[in-house]
């Protein structure tokens, strides 16, 4: 893995001083591919904000957290993808408002198009807590960011895959030798085609690699641009639903995909009850999923452009929850350690500094 091209070495340093060019940016551009959503004020059913005294007829524990969180917000940094539907479902069920109304407290939300542009805003000093894959978690951290991963989402090996075209004579993996190969440099589809070439004795070397995201890779593997794509869902449902694409190898016992929630430090530490009331939300999120598949699919769908049939597919593809076991450390761990290796990150990221099981201890899981 360390034997990576000329090619490669340019692609790091892209990631590298990209990252610090988007922080450096400052509020201008991720309000640019954002849609900003702000909570209602107290005369509606969805408030955001509750006093102290209404809070007080919960339990003891609730009541100190609401003296502590009274009149206090938090900033989320959000995505929309089938990856989040936990916390997607959450927002669009009211559970964050509730959650945050029951400890006296607010909450922004933000949606951004990619995790690079949440890590961007919380860079900049625009958002307190942000949700996406491990890789681009623990390049934020190695860059800089004072961030732990404070929560699971997700897990999903079928929910990342690498595609070719329906009609391709890609048969194999050992056949992407020479072949052109999209996906977004620096995300978590880096890390399974790096694992997939392993498997077929290649290395980076071997294929020509594009830096495309997951909303262009579509069109350009269906107009010939490239021969193979390492994409995500919605994607992969979408593709292969209508016969533009089939699955050459997706990561069934390669990767486990992690889907993560983090938070900045000095925030968190701050406020934990408002972590997790964070945490609570989105494990009712979980739940709701679980019990009520259909439903949720009714409401999701639209956000993710897919049918409802789809969406029940998508679901069958993930593992939601927002724990993080022993097996979940182990493997960010593992993706913070071939990131280092990879040259992807100059600075080493620690599993143990990086992920904080404290406050979802505290919140009950």
């Amino acid at each position: 893995m360390l034997n990576m091209n000329i090619r490669k070495i340019a692609v790091v340093l892209s990631i590298v001083f990209g990252l610090s060019a988007m922080t450096a940016c400052g509020s201008t551009s991720p309000q640019a591919n954002t849609n900003t959503v702000d909570t209602k004020e107290d005369s509606t059913s969805q408030s955001t904000d509750k006093t102290a005294e209404e809070a007080d007829t919960t339990d003891e524990k609730a009541g100190t957290e609401t003296d502590s969180a009274e009149g206090k917000t938090i900033r989320v940094a959000a995505q929309s993808y089938p990856l989040y539907s936990p916390i997607n479902a959450a927002y669009e069920l009211g559970y964050f408002d509730e959650e945050f109304e029951a400890i006296g407290a607010s909450y922004t939300w933000t949606e951004f198009a990619s995790g690079p542009l949440v890590n961007e805003a919380v860079a900049a000093g625009e958002g307190d807590v942000g949700f996406m894959a491990d890789l681009p978690a623990i390049i934020a951290r190695s860059s800089g960011q004072d961030i732990q991963v404070v929560s699971g989402v997700s897990t999903g090996e079928r929910s990342l895959a690498v595609l070719v075209r329906s009609d391709s004579e890609i048969q194999d993996i050992k056949d992407l030798k020479g072949k052109k190969i999209a996906y977004a440099f620096g995300s978590y589809a880096q890390h399974l085609l790096s694992l997939v070439l392993d498997q077929a004795e290649l290395t980076f070397d071997d294929i020509e690699s594009v830096n495309l995201g997951a909303a262009d890779s579509p069109a350009a593997l269906a107009g010939g641009d490239v021969d193979a794509i390492v994409i995500w869902e919605q994607f992969i449902t979408k593709l292969t639903g209508d016969g533009t694409a089939r699955v050459l190898i997706d990561g069934t016992g390669i990767k486990k995909s992690n889907m993560v929630l983090y938070a900045v430090n000095d925030f968190a530490s701050s406020n934990p009850e408002l972590i997790e009331a964070f945490i609570r939300a989105t494990d009712r999120g979980v739940q709701y999923i679980n019990e009520n598949p259909e439903e949720a699919a009714k409401i999701l769908a639209p956000r993710y452009n897919v049918t409802e049939e789809e969406m029940i597919k998508i679901f069958g593809n993930f593992d939601f929850s927002v724990s993080l076991t022993d097996e979940d450390i182990k493997e960010i761990t593992t993706v913070a350690d071939y990131a280092y290796e990879a040259g992807i990150i100059s600075n080493p990221v620690n599993g143990s500094d990086f992920i904080n099981v404290s406050y979802l201890e505290e919140a009950g899981y």
